[in-house]
């Protein structure tokens, strides 16, 4: 651990439970934040979050893309037991228990407002039957590329806007030819909104933001943004000012919402959490090396090496996560279920795969962590693994025949020497825990299932 801090068994039984505000932008890369090492773009408002709590040094996301990733967040199972391992427009069972259910049934009150991505209006996944009283925004992950779309959802009814969308897909999807209302900006007053509606409750604020992912319908003009701001005279390629200026957006977005908290003075007990689904894309023009987005580690969205994994996670709980503080420790999106459960003191579901890190969180240390697996899956262009365990990485980007890649990541963060010959009995380990880690899903078999199918 980089800092062990020597504090004494805090109290987590507040008078009342704490609210709860997870806020999640969509594809920013591990070192898109100052506070993670940016120079080049400006985040004051969640570097000041990060001053005011815990910044992690080693926290995953649930996935590479975004269904999944989001999957695992609400659902406490990593992508080898999840229903969703890849993108594709299904709908999260009803049966699923969700993070928002878990905290709907202790009275707390929830909304979702942002892009979702796990079920559409009309079916098990939306929303409403998963744990949320509320929802605007994005229900469809496609839909959620536009920034400037003919309509957004409302607990499933259209709201219209007043953009154009002539090439509109029937997703909602497109790129429009007249832009009057950016769609980020709503989703803030809505998230404002709702706190005054809300601030003398118990709530849940899920507001998992579409900033800074690219319009894929716009080609090269996929950086959508009202105003490039402070970037308009740099020397820099167009996309990369838009890139820039979403981010900056997004910050000052993050600024209003704490302020709506100390307006109300509930900031003190208000878990504020800050991530990304995934690490850095290179979409909709922009290069994710000009930032050097994903930081000191390799690979991007979609790989299932760190940089398209591990992202900034900053978590802000006064006097209980102290403050200005810089943490180790493999944790992450399967573990914020099992966390937010014991926050409040009630059981985790039994079938879900992670741990509650709420020692972490107050302490700065938990031995447990070093030793346990995590894992990953992804199906999209091939079947693709990777499992860490304490200070080794594995990973399998071309499916169950490829040979493991091995990574000590203490020597070597940055993913740059396969070890697995000079360390044979960890390989071993590895290959035989990606074989045992998951279980077979019909909507994403691997290589191997899929032949026995058809030859049975």
């Amino acid at each position: 651990m980089s800092m062990v801090l020597s504090l004494a068994c805090l109290v987590f039984a507040a008078a009342e439970p704490p609210n709860v505000v997870f806020i999640m932008a969509d594809d920013l890369g591990y070192g898109d934040l100052g506070c993670y090492g940016q120079r080049m773009i400006m985040t004051p408002n969640i570097d000041r979050l990060a001053a005011q709590g815990a910044r992690f040094t080693e926290a995953y996301a649930g996935s590479t893309v975004c269904a999944p990733s989001r999957c695992v967040l609400m659902t406490g199972k990593h992508t080898g037991h999840t229903f969703m391992r890849g993108n594709r427009r299904l709908h999260l069972p009803e049966a699923e228990v969700t993070l928002a259910e878990v905290l709907s049934k202790q009275g707390f009150a929830t909304t979702l407002i942002g892009k979702w991505g796990l079920g559409n209006p009309g079916g098990s996944g939306e929303p409403t039957l998963q744990g949320f009283d509320s929802y605007f925004g994005y229900p469809d992950q496609g839909h959620a590329h536009n920034y400037y779309p003919e309509f957004l959802i409302r607990d499933g009814e259209r709201v219209p806007l007043d953009n154009v969308v002539p090439d509109a897909y029937r997703s909602g999807a497109g790129h429009a030819t007249v832009k009057n209302t950016y769609s980020h900006d709503l989703l803030v007053k809505e998230a404002l909104d709702w706190v005054d509606a809300h601030h003398e409750e118990t709530f849940f604020l899920f507001l998992p933001l579409t900033i800074p992912h690219a319009n894929n319908e716009a080609g090269n003009e996929g950086m959508e943004v009202p105003e490039l701001g402070a970037y308009a005279e740099k020397d820099w390629p167009e996309p990369q000012k838009g890139t820039a200026a979403m981010i900056t957006r997004m910050d000052a977005g993050v600024g209003a919402l704490m302020a709506k908290l100390e307006e109300y003075g509930i900031g003190k007990n208000t878990i504020v959490i800050f991530t990304s689904d995934n690490g850095p894309h290179r979409e909709g023009g922009n290069d994710p090396d000009f930032f050097d987005s994903n930081g000191p580690l390799k690979g991007i969205k979609r790989s299932m090496h760190d940089g398209g994994i591990r992202v900034p996670m900053i978590v802000r709980w006064p006097d209980q996560v102290p403050a200005g503080t810089t943490v180790d420790g493999p944790w992450g999106f399967v573990d914020v279920l099992p966390t937010m459960a014991e926050v409040i003191g009630v059981d985790a579901p039994p079938d879900q795969d992670g741990l509650s890190v709420l020692e972490l969180w107050s302490t700065g240390s938990q031995p447990e962590l070093a030793d346990r697996w995590q894992y990953w899956e992804f199906h999209e262009g091939g079947y693709h693994q990777a499992a860490r365990r304490g200070r080794w990485k594995g990973v399998r980007a071309t499916g169950e025949g490829a040979p493991l890649e091995l990574y000590d990541l203490e020597r070597d963060l940055g993913e740059t020497t396969d070890v697995a010959a000079e360390h044979p009995e960890v390989a071993a380990a590895f290959t035989a825990y990606l074989r045992s880690a998951r279980v077979p899903s019909k909507h994403w078999p691997t290589p191997a299932e899929k032949a026995a199918a058809t030859s049975g």
